[in-house]
């Protein structure tokens, strides 16, 4: 499993936040799709985390969706969480719930509690969670979680604040993420990993079983968005942040001749159709719910099972 810089990660989206809502394009529709997949839930919560918010693309969304319901934005970037203030104004922030507020430490409200909020910004990092356990009805999560090299404690972590039969909801991109600028740069550079790599739906569900969760519901789509050149993914890439933040990385100055090799490279992978370079995106949606999962994994129910051999199964079928 890769490893990556927390300090890192924060750099780069911190330099990002001007720039992040015009080139997330990708994010935007995305953050639409949660937001029509909470359309179909008869959930009505009161405490809500936007986990990696962002610049509050799908937090907009909620609030509109929940305007009753106490929601937190939670961010490792301060930068990007003052980008996104706009976006928070609206209804009175009504009185936090006192183990919620007995419980926030150690990070920085953007806003104090006395302002006109539909949403209170939180700088904080989704390792350690600055909530009381058992204190949040439903997390979302928007293309946040490719971030995290250590799923087992993230979910855990989620598992502990979530109250019991709350909900998670989530996206985050899949192995075939950017595979052709991994494959131009593998043509000209195999030695270091130049593109971060993303996990399998099938091992995030899982990782939730492992910690808690039930009833994981994993699917996934392919999107694919188009550029007159290979820099264009580079730059838009740079825009929005997401730049190699593996611990592993080279972080030695990049050749001319190597980068201009790797750019040929991608060129080749030029669409004939449409003449235009593509760049794939797997966007893994899921979500699971706060209860021992009954049907998988090794610490199922077995309460009212029985077990039956094969050989017997058909006996008893034949009898």
């Amino acid at each position: 499993m890769q490893s990556f810089s927390r300090q890192q990660i924060q750099k780069h989206f911190n330099h990002a936040a001007p720039s992040y809502d015009d080139a997330a394009i990708l994010q935007k529709t995305v953050a639409e799709r949660i937001d029509e997949r909470l359309e179909l839930t008869t959930i009505e919560p009161q405490t809500i985390l936007d986990l990696g918010a962002g610049t509050g693309l799908l937090t907009e969304q909620i609030i509109k969706r929940y305007p009753q319901s106490q929601l937190f934005a939670v961010d490792l970037s301060t930068s990007m969480l003052q980008i996104a203030q706009p976006r928070f104004k609206g209804l009175r922030w009504p009185n936090l719930p006192k183990k919620l507020n007995g419980f926030i430490k150690n990070c920085k409200l953007t806003r104090t509690l006395a302002t006109k909020q539909a949403a209170i910004a939180i700088n904080a990092d989704v390792n350690q969670l600055p909530f009381a356990d058992n204190s949040v009805d439903l997390i979302v999560s928007n293309l946040m979680l490719q971030w995290c090299d250590d799923l087992d404690q993230v979910f855990a972590e989620f598992r502990r604040v979530l109250r019991p039969e709350g909900l998670i909801m989530f996206t985050t991109f899949g192995p075939d993420t950017l595979k052709e600028l991994k494959q131009a740069w593998q043509s000209v550079d195999a030695t270091y990993e130049h593109v971060n790599n993303f996990i399998d739906m099938h091992d995030i569900g899982d990782a939730l079983i492992r910690n808690g969760f039930g009833q994981p519901v994993m699917d996934m789509e392919v999107f694919t968005l188009t550029y007159e050149k290979p820099m264009g993914v580079l730059k838009d890439l740079k825009a929005i942040g997401a730049t190699n933040a593996n611990k592993q990385r080279n972080t030695g100055l990049m050749g001319k001749q190597r980068f201009a090799a790797m750019l040929n490279a991608y060129e080749e992978l030029r669409n004939p159709n449409d003449n235009k370079i593509p760049a794939t995106y797997e966007v893994v949606h899921g979500h699971a719910w706060a209860a021992q999962e009954i049907i998988k994994g090794p610490n199922r129910d077995k309460s009212g099972h029985i077990e039956i051999s094969l050989d017997e199964f058909s006996k008893q079928l034949k009898s």
